[in-house]
């Protein structure tokens, strides 16, 4: 039974998980990381302690998915935008410490690659890569069934390969990165900068909005969709070209409305991507629904330790 705790900018979620992937108990809490690392140890403690309870059940080991820059090895969190102030302390040492059991930890991109790849819809597949569309675009690759990392044990940022490089300013220096063109607030920004002074939209405007104003038939949102949909496309093609992997899992908050872009990615992969067998690479919703998070750091500590042992028996 893994306790899995999962830290994002705006949460943290923690719950007990089974060896199915399934979801016995969970807990929410504000991540208030202006109150501190302590505090939140100290809530991911108690959250943890009472899932145990409720579920019935004795953690037997701890996994841990979270935003931002991660050292895997070594347990501590990296200059995270989102956690000012948890730079350099240690959520795996301490909560190895409180439970007495073994701690993995993750970025939450490749904790959710990695669930997906287990027990959701990159199952039994060796090569995948799990993209996530949002706020932002987060991703994690996994070769031969293997978490992919670069130099330092790094994650990968796909998020910010260069579409155009004279497109949109992003956080990360450049302009035109896939995460500056692809995302939901990317779609926003475009449509209210198109959108006319006699067109009555409401001015707080989401990109799940838009994307019902366009299945109504606005011409507008039409042409956010068909944005949308081309600069996923390239950023597609492009991972199809470097990887061919066996499988993309898309999720996040804009992939809810995967209907409307499909298409439109399909056809800008087979225009880019006639060197490789393309047609080989499935592009698959994610399936393990609200829990996916949980789910993903719990396949952490079985990636890191579990499946391990297996492969060295």
């Amino acid at each position: 039974m893994i306790g899995a705790v999962d830290i994002g900018g705006t949460k943290i979620a923690v719950g007990m998980v089974d060896d199915s992937g399934k979801v016995l108990s969970k807990l929410e809490s504000p991540t208030d990381a202006h109150r501190g690392y302590s505090d939140g140890l100290e809530r991911m403690i108690g959250m943890l302690r009472k899932t145990e309870r409720d579920a019935g059940v004795e953690i037997s080991g701890i996994g841990i998915g979270s935003t931002g820059m991660v050292y895997p090895f070594s347990g501590a969190f990296g200059d995270v935008d989102f956690l000012p102030g948890w730079r350099g302390n240690n959520p795996v040492k301490d909560l190895a410490q409180a439970f007495s059991v073994t701690v993995a930890l993750e970025n939450d991109a490749d904790a959710s690659a990695l669930g997906e790849a287990s027990w959701g819809a990159g199952k039994g597949k060796s090569r995948l890569i799990y993209v996530t569309v949002g706020t932002g675009i987060g991703g994690g690759i996994i070769l031969d069934g293997q978490l992919y990392r670069g130099a330092d044990m790094a994650h990968p940022e796909i998020s910010h390969h260069v579409i155009d490089p004279s497109g949109p300013l992003c956080t990360c220096g450049f302009r035109g990165c896939w995460e500056s063109l692809a995302t939901g607030p990317a779609m926003v920004e475009w449509f209210k900068t198109n959108a006319t002074a006699d067109c009555r939209y409401p001015a707080d405007l989401s990109a799940k909005q838009i994307c019902q104003l366009a299945q109504q038939g606005d011409a507008l949102a039409r042409r956010a969709v068909e944005r949308e949909a081309y600069y996923l496309g390239l950023g597609l093609a492009n991972l199809i070209n470097l990887f061919v992997p066996d499988v993309i899992v898309l999720g996040g908050s804009v992939m809810k409305s995967a209907s409307l872009f499909l298409e439109g990615v399909r056809k800008i992969i087979r225009q880019g991507c006639r060197f490789v067998p393309f047609e080989k690479t499935e592009l698959a919703l994610a399936s393990l629904g609200e829990d996916a998070n949980l789910i993903g750091a719990a396949r952490v500590w079985h990636h890191r330790f579990k499946d391990q042992v297996v492969r060295t028996t």
